[in-house]
């Protein structure tokens, strides 16, 4: 699977339509069974290199989700987390700032959350909320920000600008950021929404808030749009997967994590020459036993 198609490395002229909610490159339904029998080998891959990155124990990856609601963000970590060993990932869901988040900097919270070397961190929502929401809403000047800050007209370019430092810094000391968008279409929410009303069971996933988000669909695409172009760089690109059809977006996903472990290509420490000595030993204890 490719995914050189979504990968946005330079955000200068991109536009959302440039790709198509719906897409799935030369994939058609009927392939459905074979993606995601490929995405079930990926996950095998991913769940052998993230032993080897948690034993080396010197790098990290932070892969991190943002969408619209109801475009996939935990359906797509439960389907390409499902074969990694919980003791080397993590999961974190980001809410509403507290109070007590909100008397700290916007990244803070983000950074006590940070994976440890040797782990997968999986960011369900993250500092980029800072730019969405907080930018639709116009969150920045109900928050406790001195008055110079916040009526600067360069508020938001600082905010990229400082994002980007963030995850140049983050790459810079072994921690990977992998940077997803799940671009889904106003029309396919529309749908998931109605089924989450209509099924019973279901009904817990829906909340009116949702809706009164939705109100809001032109200015957080403009939002989306505008995120990626400020901050898709060399070092921590975007990749913005069609979320229409949840199988191949979260087979899309999960090629990209492969792609990212691969690329890395961890290893098994290889122990010094005093420790293999120390093992012949114990080895030769046991076996005498």
């Amino acid at each position: 699977m490719k995914i050189e198609s979504f990968c946005i490395k330079e955000g200068k002229n991109f536009r959302l339509s440039d790709i198509q909610c719906d897409d799935t490159l030369h994939f058609s339904e009927s392939d459905q069974q074979a993606v995601e029998e490929e995405m079930r080998e990926n996950t095998e891959q991913i769940a052998k290199l993230q032993d080897k990155l948690y034993a080396e124990n010197t790098r990290a990856i932070l892969l991190i989700i943002q969408a619209m609601d109801a475009a996939g963000k935990d359906g797509t970590i439960k389907h390409v987390a499902s074969g990694i060993n919980p003791q080397g990932c993590q999961v974190v869901c980001f809410k509403a700032p507290s109070s007590s988040e909100l008397d700290h900097d916007y990244l803070w919270r983000i950074v006590k959350e940070l994976p440890a070397r040797g782990m997968i961190g999986i960011f369900n929502r993250s500092h980029y909320e800072e730019v969405l929401v907080a930018r639709v809403h116009d969150l920045p000047k109900k928050q406790p920000l001195p008055e110079k800050i916040v009526i600067d007209d360069d508020f938001w370019e600082k905010r990229y600008r400082q994002i980007n430092d963030f995850e140049r810094y983050l790459k810079e000391n072994g921690i990977i950021p992998v940077k997803i968008f799940l671009h889904v279409s106003k029309n396919e929410q529309k749908k998931r929404f109605l089924a989450r009303i209509n099924d019973p069971e279901k009904n817990w996933k829906f909340s009116a808030g949702d809706l009164a988000e939705r109100e809001h669909w032109n200015e957080y695409q403009e939002a989306f749009e505008d995120m990626i172009r400020e901050t898709s760089t060399k070092h921590s690109p975007w990749y913005v997967v069609p979320a229409d059809k949840k199988w191949f977006a979260r087979a899309l996903v999960s090629e990209i994590l492969l792609d990212t472990l691969k690329n890395l290509d961890p290893k098994y420490p290889e122990l010094a020459k005093e420790q293999k000595a120390l093992l012949t030993d114990c080895k030769a204890r046991l076996e005498s036993e």
